[in-house]
Order: structure tokens, then C-alpha cells, then sequence
């Protein structure tokens, strides 16, 4: 308004000759008033708008308490209920952990005490093993003094190979289940009982066909047990009283692998030439090639190994 007044003040006291410049100043001031009524009711309104503003902005910050009020609550509702169920868990777990413990403690222990029983029956059968066969040979009859007589009369056998024969004592097993029964325990590395078996076959069974199959095997264990003189001793025997079995051709080439790996590399390769020209056709005679190759000495061809067998039989 008191720019109004100064400009109407200026039109009133310019000259006469200024009055179309007046008028044009009447309308600028006219604009101006308009302009200032609005500027006025702008601001009034932006004056409102502010006061809502406020008022809303007031109420947000009253929910926004009452609601970090209510989270605070919340918060220490689940706080509460997450400890209680933290103290309702823990003691059963502690219990768990421990019967765990202890459960583990009685585990160990049991697998001793199994391990303990096993052993302990372990030796129990090697002990049964021992009485039975121990049984077995104070069930055989004693054989008699040299010098003395049977019975009849008659100078008594003394012998205990496998021509003594006779009536097996009561309590041995029939000559297949013995033979059976030592071929187990010889697979089954038990070579101390499986001798005693085959020895008592041998004995009591020494005229069955398999007795030079008993004899044989006699040797293998001797053979596999290191001790060779014997095993040259009983395949020389499987040799001398079974002539020309099915474990003729077999005992001859073992014979020479023994007599090779006690040192008689000589004797050992006349073996293995034997072994090529008496049973060219045997599944040990390409051994006993290989075994004569190894020891540097000459192979006879197999055609000359046949010959040699034909003119044998001649």
C-alpha cells in the first residue's frame, strides 16, 4: 500500500504534459495492487497449508512413539520368551550330551570285552583243535616193540607208513572226510594240523587213490614251511611207492624246486630235464622249461621230450 501511495503522489505532481504517462502509471499500479492481493493470498494459504503440515507431522511423531513403544514391548515379550525357552532346553540337552558320554564309555568297553571274547575263543578252538587231535592219536594203538610178535605168532609190522593199513582206530574220521578235512586246514594256513591229518591218512588209508595225493601234499607243506630236506625226502617217497600216479609229474618238478632252492642247482636241473622228457604233456613240464632256462641250462625241444617217452615205454 505505501507503494501505491507514492505512486499515485508522483502522478498527481507531474505535469500536465505527462498525462499519457500518467495513466499507463495508474495501470501499472493497478497491477501491482492485484499482484500484492495475491502475493497475500498465497501466503495465506501456504500459512494454512504449513499449520496442516505441522499438525500431521505432529501426529506422525506421536504414532511414531507409540509405535517404537510397542516394538520396545515386542521386542522384550520375544526377548523373555526366547530366554524361558533357552532355560527349558539347555538343562535337557546338558542331560543328552552327557548320556552321549556315557553311552560312548559303554560302547568302548563292550568292543573290548567282544574283542576280549573273541580272542578267548580264539584259543578255545585252537585248544579244542589240539584235545581232538590229541584224542585221535592216543585212540591209535601203540605200535609194538621191534623184535616182538602179533598174535599169531608172526613177526608184528612195525611199520607206519602207508602199507600198515589195518583197522582204522575207533573215533577217526572215514578216509574222504580225513583227506577233506586236511586239505581245509592245509588251504587254511593250519599246516601243523593238516600234517597230522595227512599223516594219519597216510597211516591208516596208505593203499586208497589218494594216499599218493596225501603223500604229496606232505611235502608241499614241508616245501611251504621252508624245510626242503624233508620236502626232497616225502617226494621222493610219493615217487618211490606211488610210481606213475596222477602225482607223479607233480612231485617230480617239486622235488626239483626244492632241491633248487636248498642250493643244488646241478641235481635240481636233472630234475627239470626229467620232468620235460618223462611228462612232456603235464602241466608242470613248461615249468620245469622256464625253471632250466633260469638256471641257464638247455631245453630240450618238446618233440625230443616225446620221443623220449615213447622209447621209455618201448
Amino acid at each position: 500500500m505505501k507503494s501505491l501511495y507514492i505512486v499515485v503522489l508522483t502522478l498527481t505532481l507531474m505535469p500536465a504534459g505527462f498525462s499519457a504517462d500518467k495513466k499507463t502509471l495508474l495501470d501499472v499500479s493497478r497491477d501491482i495492487a492485484d499482484v500484492q492481493d495475491q502475493v497475500r493470498q498465497l501466503q495465506r494459504t501456504v500459512d494454512e497449508k504449513l499449520a496442516v503440515i505441522q499438525t500431521q507431522i505432529q501426529q506422525a511423531r506421536e504414532s511414531a512413539g507409540s509405535a517404537d513403544k510397542g516394538v520396545a514391548i515386542l521386542e522384550s515379550g520375544l526377548r523373555n520368551a526366547i530366554n524361558d525357552q533357552m532355560t527349558k532346553v539347555s538343562a535337557p540337552m546338558v542331560n543328552l550330551s552327557t548320556k552321549i558320554d556315557q553311552m560312548s564309555t559303554d560302547f568302548a568297553a563292550l568292543s573290548n570285552s567282544v574283542a576280549d571274547l573273541t580272542q578267548r575263543m580264539t584259543k578255545l578252538q585252537t585248544q579244542v583243535n589240539d584235545l581232538s587231535n590229541t584224542l585221535k592219536v592216543m585212540q591209535a594203538p601203540p605200535s609194538p616193540p621191534p623184535g616182538t610178535t602179533d598174535n599169531t605168532g608172526a613177526p608184528a609190522n612195525t611199520s607206519t607208513g602207508p602199507a600198515a593199513g589195518g583197522t582204522p582206530p575207533a573215533g577217526l574220521p572215514p578216509a574222504r572226510d580225513l583227506y577233506d578235512a586236511a586239505q581245509r586246514d592245509r588251504s587254511g594256513g593250519n599246516f601243523d594240523l593238516a600234517m597230522q591229518e595227512f599223516t594219519q591218512y597216510l597211516k591208516w588209508y596208505g593203499t586208497t587213490p589218494l594216499a599218493p595225493n596225501a603223500q604229496f601234499f606232505v611235502g608241499q607243506i614241508y616245501y611251504d614251511k621252508g624245510d626242503f630236506a624233508s620236502a626232497i625226502k616225502s617226494f621222493d617217497t610219493v615217487l618211490e611207492r606211488y610210481p606213475e600216479n596222477n602225482k607223479t609229474p607233480d612231485a617230480t618238478y617239486m622235488k626239483g624246486m626244492a632241491l633248487w632252492k636248498s642250493g643244488q642247482a646241478t641235481a635240481a636241473g636233472r630234475t627239470f630235464l626229467d620232468v620235460i622228457q618223462k611228462y612232456p604233456k603235464s602241466d608242470v613240464a613248461p615249468k620245469a622249461r622256464d625253471a632250466r632256462k633260469a638256471l641257464g641250462l638247455s631245453v630240450p625241444s618238446a618233440s625230443t621230450g616225446s620221443k623220449s617217452a615213447r622209447k621209455r615205454k618201448r
